[in-house]
Parts: C-alpha cells; sequence; structure tokens
C-alpha cells in the first residue's frame, strides 16, 4: 500500500478527485438518519451516501463508494466512525465538517478520496486515518 501525503484543503470553489459522493462508516441506524437530515439542512441532500456494511471492510474504497446510494441504510456498522468525501468542492467539504461539529454529531475520522485511497481496502483507509488522527492529536497537546 502506498502512502498518500496530507495536504490542506482551502475553501475554494474546486472540485476534488473523484465521483460525488459520501461514504459513512461506523454509524448505527439513528445516527444515519441525522446524517441525512443534516445534509440536507446544508443544502447537499442529493448528494449520493453510501453507509458501509460489515463486509465492506475488504473491499476497496472506490468499490464500496461506487454501491447505489442509501445503501446499506438501517444496518449497523461496528467499525470505526468515519466520513470520505468524493468529488465535493473544497468548500463543501469545510461545509459538512463545520455542520458536524455544529449539530453536535459524535467525532469520526475524515478524509477526502484520493488516486491513492480509493485502491485502498476500507479496513485499510480506516486504520491509516486512525494513526493519522492520533498523531494529530499528539502534536495538538504538544503545543
Amino acid at each position: 500500500m502506498s502512502r498518500g501525503k496530507f495536504e490542506k484543503v482551502e475553501k475554494s470553489e474546486k472540485r476534488m478527485y473523484g465521483k460525488r459522493g459520501l461514504l459513512v462508516c461506523g454509524s448505527p441506524p439513528s445516527e444515519q438518519s441525522a446524517l441525512l437530515s443534516l445534509f440536507e439542512q446544508i443544502s447537499l441532500g442529493d448528494l449520493p451516501v453510501v453507509f458501509s456494511r460489515t463486509g465492506d471492510l475488504d473491499r476497496t474504497v472506490k468499490d464500496v463508494m461506487n454501491s447505489a446510494d442509501r445503501s446499506g441504510m438501517g444496518e449497523d456498522s461496528p467499525m470505526k466512525r468515519a466520513i470520505i468525501m468524493s468529488g465535493l468542492t473544497q468548500k463543501e467539504l469545510h461545509t459538512v465538517m463545520t455542520a458536524h461539529r455544529a449539530f453536535g454529531m459524535p467525532s469520526r475520522l475524515w478524509a477526502a478520496l484520493t488516486p491513492v485511497s480509493e485502491n485502498w481496502t476500507l479496513h485499510a483507509l480506516l486504520n491509516e486515518l486512525e494513526a493519522e488522527s492520533k498523531v494529530m492529536e499528539k502534536k495538538r497537546k504538544n503545543r
């Protein structure tokens, strides 16, 4: 697995890599509905959303993201909480993350799909995101 590199995302109208959509991991059914409501309220209700299933862990991120809109909805997902964003503008990415915090949703890992990460298994990406999160948290504590 080749590693990607972390890049700061600006707040422009520049569209990021991939087909538009969101991959939501680790959210129970009650949270799934709340997330869809949040997306509606920030004018992204038409965005395709895939809810990961346990069986998706060994599939590539690209394959999972290409699942039908709303697939996995209503199913429990015992994996780490994460949202992988694809094809959004940089501004939309910031809007989703800011609204998520403002609505008091449970914390989660965040990623923007890249040409590198789309070929990883979902399991590998979630592990990488968790490792990156721990490094960032350690840096924050050391400031």
